[in-house]
């Protein structure tokens, strides 16, 4: 009499398991070879964010000296947090699902940043992303800017942002997604 029985069903000798990716001896190596990959990713982006963390970009350090200690309308802000072992955001406040990035020229028109913020929209957050020059020239309309997509300062949508806290022309334009 064979140990397995050639019954389909599942949890008759395993036959099916195997089949489908049970408990068969080639699945469970994928298993742990996916698990190992999920684990090296997760370390390499816990490597760069406190790497990130303590070296700051000039932009980055002045925005977290509003954010920092709840010193923007008393919220708890975090700075190069882990979303989903698949990204680094600059800041993000959990309470009302916003994420800040301070954008450096190579952000201009990337690709992988649209597909970031889809990703990001698409599990609830609000993405705003502000131009260095415009944080280390215009801290105040930044923080303005925040406040309003919180909802402090008024009613503000993720589809109907605020404009441009700085004139057209000084590190923005019209078709950026920035604000």
């Amino acid at each position: 009499m064979s140990q397995h029985s050639p019954s389909p069903l599942a949890g008759e000798g395993g036959a099916r398991a195997e089949g489908v990716g049970g408990c068969g001896v080639a699945s469970q190596q994928a298993m742990q070879k996916t698990l190992a990959e999920v684990q090296s990713r997760r370390t390499w982006l816990i490597k760069r964010a406190r790497y990130m963390r303590a070296n700051p970009t000039d932009a980055e350090s002045k925005i977290w000296s509003i954010l920092r200690d709840r010193r923007l309308a008393d919220f708890r802000w975090r700075r190069q947090e882990i979303i989903d072992d698949l990204y680094i955001v600059d800041f993000i406040c959990f309470e009302h699902r916003v994420i800040i990035e301070a954008d450096g020229s190579q952000h201009a028109d990337s690709e992988e940043d649209a597909e970031r913020d889809t990703y990001l929209h698409s599990h609830d957050f609000r993405v705003l992303r502000f131009w260095n020059s415009d944080i280390l020239t215009n801290l105040e309309g930044v923080a303005e800017t925040i406040l309003h997509t919180i909802g402090i300062l008024g009613a503000q949508t993720c589809a109907d942002p605020t404009p441009n806290p700085l004139p057209q022309g000084e590190g923005a334009s019209e078709s950026s997604s920035h604000v």
